[in-house]
């Protein structure tokens, strides 16, 4: 079961026309932006914008996995690649089972050893209220406050493993700056790479 299954409002959620006190319209997909007297709107990035960002992650993410490659082949040659599984599921009464087949059945079709299989249950943490709006946004918490990720990094860091598989990146964050980073730190401190079923796509505006 994936995070997907849970429930999440984002801009969209928002009324087609509404007016703020100061009798600004605000429109489906505008964000508020503060100002001096009052809010001002902004609209959400462009989904050409959304489509360019998640090329550039996954570029980073394939970067990586050709170093962990490059370097397994200078020291190990055809040892296949160790890999953690990873599951972030929407509620405490989930159970990963149905992803854990999933990953492995991945594993399995690229050649890949799985290790330890950890997961975390997502933690929704309301972020923004809409004016003229009842919807509020929610995220996960971030990666490394959950205990079955920090587990993950902490395996990655011992080299027990050389990258983490999930099935989407939305299992790691829905942020794209918070995922950027995820991937940046697994490249850069543990020379681990992450591996997705489900390659980037744009996210929605969260």
């Amino acid at each position: 079961m994936s995070p997907h299954d849970a429930v999440e409002l984002g801009p969209d959620m928002l009324s087609p026309v509404a007016r703020s006190p100061g009798g600004e319209t605000q429109t489906a997909g505008e964000l508020p932006v503060a100002s001096k007297d009052r809010p001002r709107w902004s609209r959400a990035p462009h989904p050409t914008k959304r489509r360019s960002r998640a090329g550039q992650l996954r570029r980073t993410r394939q970067h990586f996995y050709r170093q962990v490659v490059h370097m397994r082949d200078l020291r190990k040659g055809d040892q296949p690649l160790r890999l953690l599984a990873y599951s972030l599921v929407p509620s405490p009464r989930a159970r990963p089972d149905e992803d854990w087949g999933t990953l492995q059945a991945e594993a399995e079709q690229h050649g890949y050893a799985i290790g330890a299989r950890l997961h975390d249950v997502a933690v929704p943490v309301p972020t923004t209220y809409f004016f003229a709006s009842r919807t509020s946004r929610s995220v996960y918490t971030p990666p490394w406050q959950r205990p079955g990720w920090r587990e993950v990094e902490r395996q990655l860091r011992d080299g027990l493993a050389e990258g983490v598989v999930v099935l989407d990146r939305h299992n790691i964050s829905c942020d794209d700056d918070e995922y950027h980073a995820v991937i940046m730190r697994l490249g850069e401190q543990y020379r681990a790479f992450v591996h997705l079923v489900i390659s980037e796509e744009p996210s929605a505006p969260t």
